[in-house]
């Protein structure tokens, strides 16, 4: 009976011992592990920027011209000549019949939107608009100069017109993106060594990253056929001792 109780002391004994070690071992797993885990998700995130200057390769220039009447055969008439006096002006400085059109004339009865206010002195009024689209943007711009020489011709070109602005596009955004795309991470990259550099770290691995929204905008109010493109990458990086 006494070898037997002492065999089992014995066997509970070793058994505690290996229990004992084994949680102290695993322990220190879990512990290595949290700490890996805890390093691998210091991060640090930034954000890259590019900016590049183009010019526009596509213009839309409305020309409009407006004339007043009583007589509506003659106002169209009037419409007529002054159409084909615009398009030989413009046929003349190089713009192809492809790059125009014409616009349906737009018809303004003046009395019957007077509302009871003063007799106007005409009933009608015509506006016609001349649509030049063309990648002469250069030309295109010399010739906007030059309209005093339809004026000159008795031709009222209105400008300044709110609804009928001159528009200037950029359609080659695809040729410029990947280069941008790769400023704007160079950019983010560099400010993440940087920010490793500071806390005494290294730079790991993208963790994350986007792409932001390109942006096409006017450089300035003054020449808006200059436009200036914009993106920014967003990364969050790994640091790493």
């Amino acid at each position: 009976m006494t070898n037997n109780s002492s065999k089992r002391g014995w066997i509970a004994l070793g058994c505690a011992v290996v229990l004992a070690v084994g949680l102290t071992l695993l322990g220190l797993a879990i512990r290595g592990g949290l700490t890996s885990i805890s390093s691998n998700q210091r991060v640090v995130a930034v954000r890259g920027l590019c900016e590049r200057e183009v010019e526009a390769n596509k213009v839309t220039w409305p020309i409009v011209s407006k004339m007043v009447g009583n007589d509506m055969a003659e106002l169209y008439k009037e419409v007529e000549t002054t159409n084909t006096a615009i398009c030989k002006f413009l046929k003349e400085n190089g713009i192809t019949e492809q790059e125009i059109s014409i616009n349906a004339p737009a018809v303004t009865d003046m009395q019957a939107e007077s509302y009871g206010g003063p007799q106007v002195p005409f009933r009608y009024k015509v506006t016609t608009v001349v649509v030049v689209t063309s990648s002469k943007v250069k030309e295109v711009n010399a010739l906007m100069q030059r309209q005093t020489q339809l004026m000159q011709q008795g031709i009222a070109i209105v400008a300044g017109d709110y609804n009928y602005q001159t528009l200037y596009e950029y359609t080659d955004l695809n040729k410029i993106k990947p280069d941008m795309i790769a400023e704007a991470t160079a950019a983010a990259r560099q400010a993440a060594n940087k920010f490793a550099e500071d806390s005494e770290s290294e730079l790991g691995k993208i963790k994350t990253a986007s792409q932001g929204q390109f942006s096409i905008e006017d450089r300035d109010q003054y020449t808006p056929y200059i436009k200036k493109v914009r993106v920014v990458s967003s990364i969050t990086y790994f640091l790493k001792d």
